[in-house]
């Protein structure tokens, strides 16, 4: 399992270096002048493509221990009328999907993507559930345990809770699977169209969430999953506002960028001299501290990866550029989040503030990087 972990960690670092190439572009190509709605429709499906992508990676840097939660106050009612046009293609045109929202909001401390991730997830596993076709009923709801109630049900707690249920009107689970269920690796279906780890990772996140899970099967009636998160105490009159998108901040500051992958460099580039900054690259921390020598008066910025190779990571470059220079700013990227990129070292990663985690667009990059420049 710690073998797998590692592995799945380091497929994740690397895609999202993929990824972080991807929306770089397409955030560029939206802001070209010239093209039509429909062209610009499809630079935003790119967007929206990588974005989910992005989600699937988190996933898998989940499950090894390398994506820390990024939760904030949200409405669980909406994170399902978002999903809801996604979910309906994954299930196609056999299955016939209701949606029985709560009239009032559900106000839970999670991370978005995480519970999308777990709505995909029960989805597509009732979807193979009814492969001749069925009804699929996503519900959410406010329910409360007193000490009574709490004991009926295995990790339930006193509390009040949202409820998030997942109802098919599949074959149903043989009791003889159940207890194997959210196993990792576990899986009834055909070889190559399951790796045993979609409920394994619904369980996770539900866990981190402080939440938990209650499924309800029987062999040809059917299957329920009822997943339980902390409800906030909160009216709707105080139901978060979002706040207008930001003007894209640009410069023309120096900026010292090093980056080892070659198409991750040349995307960010080509982002930075669109907003008007001038850069100097290097591959390696050997490369950027050779450019730092011929042109350290004019460098404002330092935007390097974390690790990199050749036996200097960004942290080590960092720190020698620091020391001739401590007024230098500096923004760190990985693939990984700030949580797990700063275990071990001494240094405090704050994401927008000195550290981005890729995959990210330019205008997250323009932000971050105006935001250093003038703190």
């Amino acid at each position: 399992m710690e073998a797998v972990g590692q592995l799945a960690g380091g497929v994740a670092h690397d895609f999202n270096n993929i990824l972080a190439v991807i929306q770089l572009q397409a955030s560029q190509l939206k802001a070209e002048e010239g093209l039509s709605e429909e062209q610009r429709g499809y630079a935003g499906d790119i967007e929206r493509a990588s974005e989910r992508a992005a989600n699937l990676t988190r996933q898998l840097l989940q499950f090894s221990r390398k994506q820390a939660l990024r939760p904030h106050d949200l409405d669980l009612c909406e994170v399902v009328a978002s999903a809801s046009k996604m979910l309906g293609r994954i299930l196609g045109g056999q299955i016939q999907m209701e949606i029985k929202c709560s009239a009032q909001p559900l106000f839970v401390h999670a991370d978005e993507g995480m519970l999308e991730q777990v709505l995909m997830n029960l989805t597509v596993n009732a979807r193979d559930a009814m492969p001749q076709g069925g009804q699929l009923v996503i519900e959410t709801a406010a329910v409360e345990f007193d000490a009574v109630t709490a004991k009926q049900a295995v990790q339930a707690r006193p509390g009040a809770f949202a409820c998030l249920s997942v109802t098919d009107t599949g074959g149903g689970i043989p009791p003889a699977v159940l207890p194997k269920i959210f196993e990792p690796f576990f899986t009834t279906k055909e070889i190559g169209k399951g790796s045993g780890l979609g409920l394994s990772a619904v369980l996770g996140i539900v866990q981190e969430h402080r939440g938990w899970i209650n499924l309800y099967s029987e062999v040809g009636r059917g299957t329920t999953f009822r997943v339980y998160l902390p409800l906030l105490d909160r009216s709707s009159d105080h139901k978060p506002v979002a706040a207008p998108p930001a003007a894209i901040a640009t410069g023309a500051e120096t900026i010292l960028l090093v980056e080892d992958d070659a198409e991750v460099r040349a995307s960010l580039r080509s982002s930075l001299m669109r907003l008007g900054y001038q850069v100097l690259e290097a591959a390696t921390g050997a490369e950027a501290l050779q450019v730092w020598q011929s042109s350290r008066a004019k460098i404002h910025l330092l935007l390097t990866d974390l690790m990199m190779p050749g036996g200097m990571n960004g942290l080590d470059l960092a720190r020698q550029l620091l020391q001739q220079n401590p007024k230098l700013k500096v923004v760190y990227a990985s693939g990984y989040s700030a949580g797990i990129s700063g275990q071990n070292q001494d240094l405090q990663l704050q994401a927008g503030v000195n550290f981005i985690a890729k995959p990210f667009d330019s205008h997250q990059l323009a932000q971050i990087i105006r935001h250093c420049l003038d703190s």
